[in-house]
């Protein structure tokens, strides 16, 4: 296997890392209004994600960089082809952060209430872009000889692309819905299974009907490939333990649908990194699109020295923060802002 195939799946498995981890914290973005009517419940639920979001969203940096390092035709066609989708991308990526920041600076229901908007509506359009994206990259976009995007914003929304960004939109609430009833207590816990088994059966039969899609899309032959296989068992087990009532089962089925899903695309994609619905002779591989050998050697060596401190930091703050959240903890006195590290509370 040579540097460039290596890279690719190093950027197919940062991908996935930052859905499995971002995906439930945009889950609970979205869902952190719903869960609770009352300001504790929805500040205990947005403080289950509170010391977690910012290192999650480092996965994303991480992609995009390799991209950038690894693959530079990849990147740059890319990019600038979505450059619209892009900069909407952004503006959701900045409303959550900023929602975080400021939403509890007044004690005010107005001004809390502007920020969960802004939080919902963040949270929603990154995982709905995203998908859209990386659904664009296996579904084709117009693409010269000289590897620029020739087509026009209009372009980037085929029924394939919007499907994928629309499921991956639902398995970000399943799999949210699913660590809110595994992080919290009493009336909270409750009301996050209540929406999960509401979602569970619509995302199951939406990630089904995206899996044969995308195995027509990407593949000739009949049987799907063993990630699309275990992205559709993973969601229909996620419903069968949300209905047993185990919640953490539940949670790492989701987390095995919404990673495999990722990995799905990518084993449909390769050789290739983006198809070229002008010309299959025009598509952006992995051999006409990678850096030179001298590049990808250093890169290598950066990765196998940094990634492990990533994943240990990143594993030592869940560590930390591993306790489940009560609305309770969130009653008496304003809502300060800063999140703190929760008591311990006995598993129910």
């Amino acid at each position: 296997m040579g540097f460039a195939t290596f890279w690719f799946i190093a950027i197919a498995v940062l991908w996935t890392g930052f859905f499995v981890l971002e995906g439930f914290d945009l889950g609970v973005g979205m869902l952190h209004a719903f869960v609770s009517r009352d300001e504790a419940g929805r500040r205990a639920s947005i403080n289950t994600i509170g010391p977690l979001w910012d290192g999650n969203e480092v996965w994303l940096i991480v992609a995009a960089a390799g991209m950038f390092a690894a693959f530079p035709a990849w990147y740059a066609t890319m990019f600038s082809g979505l450059y619209p989708a892009m900069v909407l991308l952004l503006a959701g990526l900045i409303m959550r952060g900023v929602s975080f920041e400021f939403r509890g600076k007044m004690d005010s229901v107005r001004w809390r209430a502007a920020w969960d908007v802004l939080l919902t509506v963040g949270s929603l359009l990154v995982p709905l872009l995203i998908g859209i994206a990386l659904a664009d990259l296996l579904g084709g976009l117009p693409i010269a000889a000289n590897q620029e995007y020739t087509g026009s914003f209009g372009d980037l929304f085929s029924g394939y692309s919007v499907f994928t960004g629309v499921t991956i939109v639902l398995l970000c609430l399943l799999h949210g819905s699913t660590f809110l009833a595994l992080k919290t207590t009493d009336e909270l816990r409750a009301n996050a299974r209540r929406i999960a088994r509401v979602v569970g059966p619509v995302t199951t039969l939406a990630v089904i009907a995206w899996v044969a899609w995308t195995h027509s899309v990407g593949s000739e032959g009949v049987f799907l490939n063993i990630p699309e296989l275990v992205t559709a068992l993973g969601v229909v087990g996620a419903a069968g333990m949300l209905a047993a009532g185990r919640d953490g089962w539940a949670f790492a089925s989701t987390t095995l649908a919404m990673g495999s899903a990722v990995v799905s695309v990518f084993v449909e994609l390769y050789p290739r990194l983006m198809v070229s619905s002008t010309n299959p002779a025009f598509d952006i591989t992995v051999h006409n699109g990678a850096s030179g050998t001298y590049s990808l050697q250093v890169m290598t060596i950066i990765a196998a020295v940094f990634l492990p401190i990533v994943i240990l930091y990143q594993a030592w703050t869940y560590h930390v923060f591993r306790a489940r959240v009560s609305a309770d903890q969130y009653r008496s006195g304003p809502d300060t802002g800063p999140v703190e590290p929760p008591e311990p509370l006995p598993a129910s």
